[in-house]
């Protein structure tokens, strides 16, 4: 392979072996429509899309990776382009707050140790990874919103790259306990719409259920807000509580502290492990690139209306339109059984 191509593909286009235990591929035949058929045929159509699209500089062609944004938008092939692409272009244009996803850096690993923001070592009876925050231990005057993106892009990057977790989904836990008004001025009303927004329509995470305690009312407004942001699939899976004890979740899997029998320091130990597994795959992520030239302002700068449009906002979209228009009418012929 040239250098030129090696420069583009930071990874093959592997021959795909299903790793998924058989309950778990009966959900995503179920749940996501995901068959051996759509799955060869989808992954083909993604990688031939990559390789034709002009805008795309440098990406990743693995199975693993395409399949988490296919599962996602359950193997709709003109859903999962668009949201690869935004994913791409919003990583590379907003900067350092998605990017260098090192949990080795020091401010990463100051926020890993005070455990704002990890993973349970247990899975719940659905077989689902529990991501467990702590905002409350984010200090606003240290600490900065780029730093809090970070740390929870390395949370989701890493889980994404085990595909029983593209599969089956996560469950989010979140203690409020500590959150102030400070942490709200952490993040602009434009800054927070962009951001939740591009977030569920992007990032390629199955949301299942989502637990809140300890939610202060000097913040309920904010909390509304936020509530108002997120799409009403989400919104109906949210469950807000005012006492650990109230919280339908199977304690076991929470830390000691939360009523669970492992502390938090060993789970947050584990999750370190986990971390340095994934290191390099989640920093090769940085690598990758599209042409920022061919998007408009809007589009580069995650704007709504850019989101709702989708493709037709980027700037010398009707140079290439016609070509992937074509290919991507064939793709929504997928047959999906």
């Amino acid at each position: 392979m040239s250098k030129r191509l090696q420069k583009r593909y930071l990874t093959e286009a592997d021959e795909y072996k299903c790793p998924l235990s058989e309950e778990t591929q009966t959900i995503a035949s179920e749940e996501l429509r995901e068959t051996e058929s759509a799955r060869t045929q989808a992954l083909q159509a993604l990688r031939s899309w990559m390789e034709q699209n002009p805008k795309l500089l440098a990406v990743r062609l693995d199975s693993n990776y395409l399949l988490r944004f296919l599962r996602a938008k359950k193997f709709s092939v003109p859903m999962a382009q668009e949201a690869i692409e935004r994913y791409l272009l919003l990583r590379q244009s907003w900067g350092i707050a998605f990017n260098q996803l090192d949990y080795k850096l020091p401010i990463m690993m100051e926020l890993l140790e005070l455990g704002f923001v990890f993973v349970s070592p247990f899975k719940d009876k659905g077989g689902r990874r529990v991501v467990i925050y702590r905002p409350g231990v984010f200090d606003p005057y240290k600490y900065t919103n780029q730093d809090m993106c970070r740390v929870m892009g390395i949370c989701y990057e890493t889980l994404m790259e085990d595909e029983e977790t593209q599969v089956r989904g996560v469950v989010h836990f979140a203690d409020g306990g500590g959150v102030g008004f400070p942490h709200l001025t952490l993040f602009t009303p434009k800054e927070a719409v962009r951001i939740v927004k591009n977030g569920e329509r992007t990032v390629p995470v199955r949301h299942k259920e989502i637990y809140g305690i300890n939610v202060h009312p000097t913040i309920k407004f904010a909390l509304d807000f936020g509530m108002a942001l997120i799409s009403e699939k989400i919104r109906k899976r949210v469950r807000l509580y005012t006492s650990i004890n109230d919280v339908e979740i199977d304690q076991s899997l929470l830390p000691k502290e939360y009523g669970g029998v492992m502390p938090m320091k060993e789970m947050i130990e584990l999750w370190k492990e986990q971390l340095a597994k994934k290191r390099d795959m989640v920093l090769l992520n940085d690598k990758m690139s599209v042409r920022l030239e061919m998007y408009s302002e809007a589009a580069r700068e995650g704007a709504i209306s850019a989101l709702r449009s989708g493709a037709n906002t980027c700037a010398g979209a009707d140079a290439v339109g016609d070509a992937m228009r074509g290919l991507t009418g064939n793709f929504r012929k997928l047959e999906v059984d």
